[in-house]
C-alpha cells in the first residue's frame, strides 16, 4: 500500500504565491500526455515549433508530459568533466544547468508557457516551477526542499544527508519558457552514475520508488497536474500524446 494521497488534499497553503496570467481570461493551458518513450531530438523541435507559435500568438500554452529512452543532456553549464562514462547518447541543449539523465520510469515534464502573460521574471518563473514539484511531493508524504545554492528539489534521508529527486533546466526565447522539471518516480538510479548530476558531487539522487514509494505513473501525472493548476491556473486536456502547433 503507498502513502499517495488524493489530489483533493492538495491545498493552496501548501504552495507558494501563484504564477497565473494577468488576465483571468487568459486561455487555459494545454496538457498533454504521450505515451511510451520519446526520441529526445524529437521533442526538442517539437517544443521550439510550440514556443515559437505561443511567441506569435498563434498556439495556446502547452505542458508535454513524457518520457525518454536512457540518455544524458548537457546544459550550457555543463562541464566536460562531469560526463563520467558515456554509456547513453549525450545531447547538447540550451537549457541552463550542467549535465542530467533522462530514462524511463522518470516524468519529463517541458512546460511552454508565455512569460509576458504571467510575469517577465525567470527568477520568480523558476520559484514557481519548484513549487509546482513541492506541492507534487506532498501530495505521497514527501517532503520537497529548495537549496539557495541548487537548482532542483531535494529530500531529507533518515539518518543524514540529502538526495536531489527532481530536476529543473529551463531556456527562455521572446519570453516563451520551454524545456522544463523532470521527477525521479522509478527511474534506475544506477544509469546517474555515468555523470556528475546537475554538477553537485556531494549528494545523491533518489526517487519515490527508492523513498519506498512504488506508485504510478498515472498516479503522478493526476496529483501533477492538479499542483500545477493551483500554481499556474488552469489546463485544459490536450491531443492526445501530440503538441503539434
Amino acid at each position: 500500500m503507498t502513502a499517495f494521497v488524493t489530489p483533493a488534499a492538495i491545498t493552496r497553503g501548501s504552495l507558494e504565491a501563484a504564477f497565473r496570467p494577468i488576465d483571468s481570461a487568459a486561455p487555459p493551458v494545454e496538457w498533454v500526455v504521450s505515451d511510451g518513450l520519446v526520441a529526445y531530438p524529437e521533442a526538442l523541435a517539437a517544443m521550439e515549433a510550440r514556443a515559437a507559435a505561443i511567441a506569435e500568438g498563434t498556439a495556446p500554452e502547452c505542458v508535454w508530459l513524457l518520457e525518454h529512452p536512457p540518455l544524458y543532456t548537457a546544459g550550457t553549464s555543463a562541464k566536460p568533466e562531469d560526463l563520467v562514462d558515456a554509456r547513453f547518447p549525450v545531447y547538447e541543449t540550451g537549457r541552463g544547468g550542467q549535465f542530467t539523465y533522462h530514462g524511463p520510469g522518470q516524468r519529463v515534464a517541458y512546460a511552454m508557457l508565455d512569460l509576458k502573460r504571467r510575469s517577465p521574471d525567470v527568477r520568480r518563473y523558476v520559484s514557481a516551477l519548484e513549487a509546482w514539484i513541492i506541492g507534487t511531493l506532498s501530495a505521497f508524504n514527501v517532503t520537497g526542499e529548495r537549496r539557495e545554492d541548487r537548482v532542483g528539489v531535494w529530500v531529507r534521508r533518515k539518518g543524514g544527508g540529502e538526495d536531489k529527486i527532481a530536476a529543473i533546466g529551463i531556456r527562455v526565447r521572446r519570453w516563451v519558457t520551454f524545456h522544463g522539471i523532470s521527477l525521479n518516480v522509478e527511474p534506475d538510479l544506477s544509469h546517474f552514475g555515468g555523470i556528475v548530476p546537475c554538477g553537485v558531487r556531494e549528494h545523491g539522487v533518489t526517487s519515490l520508488a527508492d523513498l519506498g514509494l512504488p506508485v504510478s505513473m498515472a498516479e503522478v501525472d493526476a496529483v501533477m497536474r492538479v499542483a500545477f493548476e493551483e500554481v499556474f491556473g488552469k489546463t485544459v486536456p490536450g491531443a492526445s500524446g501530440s503538441i503539434e502547433t
